[in-house]
């Protein structure tokens, strides 16, 4: 913990003194450093590009953002803060972009409780044995009565293979999805049903955007949020962020 604050708070110093922007985009050195990411951490880059700290390229893979020198010889990996933009989180603002083009692919397989008057849209990424996911669930109504749309997305949080993997494609595989997510939220078993429910696919995106609990919720910016959020106050965070 110590370690981790004393890391945040020197690389957010380095930025305060850092009085030239840097370029967007790397050097020839990328893909030497994306293979050296890859072999070396079994990660997937999606992209590599400058940092806001001169020296440092900026990695977003699959299991989140990373920061590594440009000689390939030092790694970084936490939250980076800009002291001059009211601690501004520059690695989730990182994220917030790739996030939606991300999720895009997975939203056919969404489960999708639509607000009548529908006005926010934000994607949760949900458990069925998590006690504040169980506590958002059945507030449902009332995010829809405020136009606010919940769109689930699969995060077993024992991961994939496990029982509770298992139990959320039968979820995604049922007859009709919502009602049998309702009835696991609720204590009741699921009948086990077997189809093409990319669960792992939907947990492993999770884990690429920095998920490591649940409820996480995405909102329209692709900003997240982590855990649970009552109705009327995401309400008020999602109007501040349009």
């Amino acid at each position: 913990m110590i370690f981790t604050r004393v890391c945040t708070l020197v690389f957010a110093a380095l930025l305060a003194q850092s009085a030239i922007a840097a370029p967007n985009t790397p050097t020839d050195d990328s893909k030497a450093l994306k293979e050296k990411l890859a072999d070396t951490l079994s990660v997937k880059v999606h992209s590599l590009q400058e940092s806001p700290i001169p020296g440092l390229y900026e990695a977003l893979t699959d299991r989140g953002v990373l920061y590594i020198s440009k000689d390939g010889s030092k790694l970084f990996h936490g939250n980076l803060y800009d002291l001059d933009k009211g601690m501004k989180n520059l690695t989730e603002a990182a994220m917030a972009g790739p996030r939606l083009e991300m999720m895009k692919p997975l939203e056919d397989n969404m489960l999708v409780y639509k607000a009548k008057n529908e006005k926010h849209v934000v994607t949760v990424f949900t458990d069925t044995t998590c006690g504040y996911c169980r506590k958002l669930h059945n507030e449902m109504e009332e995010y829809n009565d405020l136009g606010i749309t919940i769109r689930y997305l699969a995060f077993p949080r024992r991961g994939v293979p496990s029982a509770n993997a298992d139990e959320m494609e039968s979820i995604w595989c049922a007859a009709d999805p919502l009602q049998a997510m309702t009835d696991a939220k609720g204590g009741k078993s699921v009948k086990q049903e077997k189809c093409d429910a990319k669960i792992a696919e939907q947990y492993n995106l999770g884990q690429s955007f920095g998920v490591n609990g649940t409820p996480a919720i995405v909102l329209e910016d692709g900003s997240m949020i982590p855990g649970y959020q009552p109705p009327a106050a995401l309400l008020k965070v999602l109007e501040e962020t349009n």
